[in-house]
């Protein structure tokens, strides 16, 4: 468990880092300012929640319970769902995926609040 975590940390912050370098080198000349705004922000929570999964990793590795590893999940949801809808969002023509932004956003904050709960549960 704890080495998968950490894998799919590193893939995925590693695939944010290409997205990020795609929006500023090949998107910066197609995209309105307002646009590439809302695809920095997805690259911004990919990224910041990739480092997430290094935490359940770590976390798994001190704490090992269901409670990390559903930590874990919530957080390659929320970036699937969250990071993605803006990633298409950005692009024309897919306007209608934006109504499922907001469970990605749920998923990001619910994996840290399951993964506080998994350190909390597994310390005691």
């Amino acid at each position: 468990m704890v080495a998968g975590w950490f894998a799919t940390g590193a893939a995925l912050c590693g695939l944010g880092v290409l997205i990020g370098a795609f929006g500023a080198h090949g998107l910066r000349d197609r995209l309105t300012p307002d646009m590439l705004a809302v695809f920095e922000t997805g690259v911004r929570y990919h990224l910041t929640h990739a480092l997430g999964l290094l935490a359940v990793a770590w976390a798994a590795s001190r704490w090992p319970n269901a409670w990390t590893g559903s930590a874990g999940w919530l957080f390659v949801a929320g970036i699937v769902v969250f990071s993605g809808s803006l990633y298409l969002l950005a692009g024309p023509g897919a306007r209608w995926f934006a109504a499922s932004t907001p469970i990605g956003g749920l998923c990001l904050i619910a994996g840290w609040v399951v993964l506080g709960v998994g350190a909390l549960r597994g310390a005691s």
